[in-house]
């Protein structure tokens, strides 16, 4: 006769969580079980033997410490760190402190319903062991978001939203009263309410039906909602933009540079809608050439305390998705009344400079102007002129789809900035500079906004002129302001981190390149040699890529430390007040200083730069979402093709191929490769064979099929054909 299966108890309850929020918030104080029991409100005999056990457990494992019989304290308070959770996609994640040299591992049991981002409390152990330390979140100080975008499953008497974000371990649950209008399958928008303790999943309320999944509006949305971006203004804001006096007087004229009689254009993209920049040029007595970098005067417009100013702080920058600008200001301000459109006098803020024939700068004025814009190029007919020497603008590049004449003056001008701003480029190449020309991807749409074409923007010479000219400004204001001692904000970039330097070596000794370690510059020699030595090379994109990586981040701050890719002691962000909040402030600094005013806080302001700097990150972010979620929908269409590609990228989970024709990326998981068996080889960032000894490594071409195209998680899977 068999035995009866034992029936088990109930688990016992672990509280050791609890119990270490309790003892770190005091970590000079002892607590007793009792006084522990108290804080957690709990009074049968069961639950404080659990207290009690895990207390002991604790002190065996030397997180805590018996200070007296029964009383019970924290170690050491550097055990306790604040920091950030960076979380991966195997539900597992990262404890990101500056106080730590390295990011300690957090397990999945250990997160404590921390989610990526999430400033917490963390505890770290076995740091004096030989294992590796973990670390476990205390206590969430702030969630780094609340808002999230996914795809609702309704049930009879409740819902799931699941996002497509493999960061997102957890789906999140909503009541039934608060699915609001949304129907089964919709992508929506939910704030995350509540978590308790002893639940699954976080509870939350959808509190916007962004519509169906794939359709293109609302994958458009959801990436701007995944990021807390807006996609329209307030009705309150767009009635105040509206309102706005934005006639050019006579009496505010009288208070500026009137420079409306000084030759001026503007050179931008051909479909842009905003110019926010203009250069002017003459010829002076002395044979030298005044040059003008007239900058749209948008802090004359927008003025602090107005809820105008509230909402563009808010946005900080303008977010240029594939198929639309969500931009910082309402339109009759960023396309019409800024806009330096041509034949329309404008309020400016200009640097005006006195450059010789070696782009030695004389002399320099800044301040505030009313301008004419004269001529507006696109850079193909600046281009035009600068190759051809010749003032007849091609039809086939005109704006006006049709044959024109350059006036003689607008040609001479044009030639005589692109000689200036070559001296200056080559300059600030010798100085250290390194040059990031990446290939960017843009896509031909039809009036759907769907992508019938990919092509590849590069910079050319008239992108170049324009630039050196912005550099030169934008370094210039802030070294006017920087050599004063005063606050300001400043765009800065770190040095390379040595550890990315040294993975980028390690990759790009398989194309047969090195980086020189010797000093700074010839680490900046090395880096401009190896991004020169690419162009055109199937390893391109992905070393320039690699490259980028290896770089610190630029930001904003009211701290100076120079702008290492630039090579520049003082820069600044000055030329696109339209699109960037930063430029508005240093205009309000500027002027400010200009009229004799003290150093403002830099407490307040090194505030603004991180919210900036978060807002730039995010936008950064949605755009290129955008770019992904275009290059799947392009490949959806071309399922049957065979594609070149390189290896862009190698996991133990398989291969990342980068389609050489169109830029697109996607993965061939290792059981889809058939022709052998193969293993990752982490020292060779290699797959090999395990019969065939085959070697498939970054930079090798393959040929590939698209086997999937997945629009919500913006996401291309690859059939594996075979090696070139």
């Amino acid at each position: 006769m068999s035995k009866k299966p034992k029936k088990l108890g109930k688990k016992p309850k672990d509280f050791t969580a609890q119990i270490f929020k309790i003892l770190s918030r005091e970590p000079s104080k002892s607590f007793n079980y009792k006084q522990i029991a108290a804080v957690l409100e709990l009074s049968d005999t069961k639950s404080r033997n659990e207290i009690i056990r895990d207390l002991k457990i604790l002190k065996a494992q030397d997180k805590i410490h018996e200070t007296e019989i029964g009383k019970y304290q924290i170690i050491s308070k550097s055990e306790y760190y604040e920091g950030i959770v960076d979380m991966t996609s195997r539900k597992t994640g990262y404890f990101v402190c500056d106080e730590l040299e390295d990011d300690v591992f957090i397990p999945f049991i250990n997160l404590n319903h921390a989610l990526d981002g999430d400033k917490v409390k963390a505890y770290i152990y076995n740091r004096r062991s030989s294992r590796k330390p973990e670390a476990e979140v205390l206590e969430i100080l702030e969630r780094k978001k609340t808002e999230f975008v996914g795809v609702i499953d309704i049930q009879k008497n409740f819902a799931f939203v699941t996002t497509a974000n493999a960061k997102m371990y957890t789906d999140i649950f909503i009541p039934k009263n608060k699915i609001g209008d949304a129907e089964h399958g919709d992508v929506v928008l939910v704030t995350l309410e509540d978590w308790p303790k002893k639940a699954d999943s976080p509870f939350g309320s959808v509190i916007k039906v962004l519509g169906k999944p794939g359709e293109h509006n609302t994958e458009i949305h959801a990436i701007l909602a995944e990021y807390g971006l807006p996609y329209d203004f307030p009705i309150e804001v767009e009635a105040y933009a509206n309102k706005i006096d934005t006639s050019i007087t006579e009496e505010e004229i009288k208070k500026r540079r009137d420079m409306r009689d000084v030759l001026t254009f503007t050179i931008d993209p051909k479909d842009a809608k905003d110019f926010d920049d203009a250069l002017s040029f003459q010829v002076l007595e002395n044979g030298n050439y005044e040059i003008g970098v007239h900058i749209a005067d948008v802090s004359h417009y927008l003025q602090e305390g107005t809820i105008l100013d509230d909402e563009a702080y808010k946005r900080a920058t303008s977010v240029y998705l594939v198929d639309r600008v969500v931009p910082m200001l309402p339109e009759v301000l960023s396309n019409f009344a800024c806009s330096l459109r041509p034949h329309e006098e404008k309020y400016t803020f200009s640097a005006v400079f006195q450059l010789n024939n070696k782009a030695e700068v004389l002399d320099a004025w800044f301040g505030r102007t009313v301008t004419y814009s004269d001529q507006r190029f696109a850079y193909e007919e600046a281009q035009s002129i600068i190759e051809t020497k010749s003032d007849v603008i091609p039809a086939e590049i005109s704006l006006t789809g049709s044959e024109y004449i350059v006036p003689k003056p607008i040609v001479d001008a044009t030639l005589k900035m692109d000689e200036l701003a070559k001296i200056l480029r080559r300059k600030r190449m010798a100085a250290g500079a390194i040059s990031f020309d990446k290939v960017e991807v843009k896509f031909n749409l039809n009036e759907a906004a769907e992508p019938i074409g990919v092509y590849f923007k590069q910079s050319k010479d008239a992108n170049h002129l324009i630039e050196e000219f912005m550099l030169l400004a934008n370094r210039k204001v802030a070294e006017f302001i920087g050599k004063q001692k005063k606050t300001f904000i400043y765009r800065i970039h770190d040095e390379p981190n040595e550890d990315k330097l040294i993975n980028l070596q390690t990759v790009i000794a398989k194309f047969g390149y090195s980086i020189n370690f010797k000093s700074k510059k010839d680490i900046s020699n090395s880096l401009n040699n190896l991004l020169s030595e690419v162009v055109g090379k199937k390893e391109q994109n992905l070393v320039d890529t690699l490259a980028i990586r290896s770089m610190s981040k630029a930001a904003y701050s009211t701290e100076n430390i120079g702008h290492y890719g630039l090579a520049f002691d003082y820069y600044s962000h000055f030329t696109s007040p339209i699109r960037r909040y930063p430029d508005v402030m240093a205009h309000r600094l500027l002027q400010h200083y200009l009229d004799g005013g003290k150093s403002v806080s830099e407490e307040e302001y090194e505030e603004k730069c991180q919210h900036s700097s978060q807002m730039e990150a995010l936008a950064a972010q949605a755009e290129r979402d955008s770019v992904k979620y275009m290059q799947v929908k392009y490949m959806q269409d071309h399922k049957d093709q065979e594609f070149l590609g390189v290896v862009s990228g190698v996991t133990e989970w398989g291969i990342y191929v980068e389609i050489i024709e169109n830029k697109c990326e996607g993965m061939v998981r290792i059981r889809e490769i058939k022709d052998d068996y193969y293993t990752f080889d982490d020292k060779q960032y290699a797959l090999v064979g395990e019969v065939s000894k085959n070697i498939i490594q970054l930079g090798d071409e393959v040929y590939v099929k698209v086997k999937n195209a997945d629009l919500v998680k913006k996401q291309l899977d690859f059939h594996y054909l075979r090696k070139r």
